[in-house]
């Protein structure tokens, strides 16, 4: 399941990344309609690595909003070259993405 969507750039010897991850986010403190606790599932980590190298690493928590956005950049990279994006969710289940710099 591909949940990331990523748009890469190198310019000038730098990377500029995009990337907005597709999740719900819930925080395990709302109710349905019933009354009953909705459970938490969140994106606990999300890493980004180029050439083996990691450029990006982030900790979350429930209070991150639904469809987080992140944007950052990294020396080096070039159109072409391929980013492994790997995920984690507070459950336990994790998986992993590529996306290509253009």
């Amino acid at each position: 399941m591909s949940i990331m969507r990523v748009k890469a750039k190198s310019r000038g010897g730098n990377t500029e990344v995009k990337m907005l991850a597709k999740h719900i986010m819930e925080t395990g403190q709302r109710k349905d309609k019933s009354g009953n606790v909705i459970p938490a599932l969140f994106l606990s980590e999300i890493e980004v690595k180029h050439a083996g190298k990691v450029v990006f690493a982030a900790n979350l928590g429930p209070a991150v909003s639904k469809n987080p956005y992140f944007s950052f950049s990294f020396a080096g990279g070039a159109a072409g070259d391929t980013l492994e994006l790997s995920w984690k969710e507070n459950t336990g289940k994790s998986g992993a993405e590529t996306a290509e710099i253009r």
